[in-house]
């Protein structure tokens, strides 16, 4: 091929590539880059301007959002360092401090309450309560719950000039609201009536109690059981104020003074033994826990948290009773 032929193609492929390079720049004089696109949109440039996939949220995502709210006995955030109470953490010992080694967040019962004695009295009394710790309070009967127990645990007088009439007056009596654990290991309520003498007492040891998890199976008037002490023994119930006397006497109770309280009495039986050796056991259903010399759940003897607390208090106990063993019992002298 000649020289001139060369010259020739050379030129002409050089025209073919300015013109390619012009036509190019005509065809992309409206076209943008994705960056110039995203700086337009305020898109960030990590992100797709339409992403297709959204990433799982983390396990901890979100857990202020209502799927995640805490349940109804959730500590309420400004208590949850109250070191009364303390759901979840170890039992302390109990001769330890009142200040328990693991603070604990607040127990909150949400729902109303169930107790007859608390809904008669309702905040009726509320400028007289007396209260140690949240739930732990005491304060004179109602007009409602006076006329709810008279008759039941409470006599109905005849009058006051009536050789008859009770030796104990209303105002001299006291409703009692306490918080303490079940044998499910749950907070519950619990309720008593006693004597104006014993209040403070009752709510102090019942509060320790508390603290350490000592487990009371129910705390309810004995009106609950039509002021039927047997009944209220069997269902393993905890009472203070019954007006009656002593069983198998005529004479007066120190729980008809509402001064004597009975604790776990299934397990702490009432005995009384015949001369000829025979003993009677009560409630009936409570003969295997006779024998003290054998270890069960919920037996009180002096190395018992609720023997000591009501010892330290004043109180005496019936366990240490010569003629009759009543370990469920204890009373204190006006």
């Amino acid at each position: 091929m000649d020289r001139d032929k060369i010259l020739k193609m050379g030129v002409i492929l050089a025209g073919i590539v300015v013109i390619a390079t012009g036509l190019s720049k005509y065809l992309r004089r409206d076209s943008m880059s994705l960056t110039e696109y995203a700086r337009l949109q305020n898109i960030p440039l990590t992100q797709s301007p339409e992403p297709l996939l959204t990433a799982a949220p983390s396990p901890d995502a979100d857990k202020t959002s209502p799927e995640h709210s805490s349940s109804p006995f959730s500590p309420d955030p400004e208590t949850e360092n109250d070191s009364h109470f303390a759901a979840g953490s170890q039992t302390p010992d109990p001769d330890s401090s009142h200040t328990s080694a693991t603070p604990r967040p607040e127990t909150v019962l949400s729902a109303p309450t169930q107790l007859t004695g608390a809904s008669l009295n309702d905040s009726s009394q509320l400028e007289q309560r007396v209260t140690l710790e949240e739930g732990f309070y005491y304060e004179p009967l109602s007009t409602q719950l006076c006329r709810y127990i008279t008759g039941i645990s409470f006599p109905a007088s005849e009058g006051a000039a009536d050789e008859s009439a009770p030796e104990i007056t209303f105002g001299e009596l006291r409703y009692v609201h306490i918080l303490h654990y079940d044998f499910e290991g749950n907070p519950a309520e619990g309720e008593l009536i006693c004597n104006e003498f014993i209040a403070q007492d009752l709510v102090e040891i019942f509060y320790e109690l508390y603290r350490n998890e000592y487990q009371l199976e129910k705390v309810l008037l004995i009106d609950e059981y039509d002021g039927d002490d047997n009944a209220s023994m069997e269902d393993n119930n905890t009472s203070c104020f019954n007006y009656r006397p002593v069983e198998g006497s005529t004479s007066l109770s120190r729980h008809a003074l509402g001064l004597a309280i009975d604790i776990n009495p299934l397990y702490n039986p009432y005995i009384t033994y015949a001369k000829t050796g025979e003993e009677t056991v009560l409630p009936t259903s409570a003969a295997a826990y006779a024998d003290r010399s054998v270890n069960f759940p919920y037996k009180i003897d002096e190395n018992d948290l609720c023997y000591k607390l009501f010892i330290q208090h004043g109180f005496t106990w019936g366990g240490n009773w010569n003629n009759v063993k009543d370990y469920q019992h204890f009373q204190k002298a006006k």
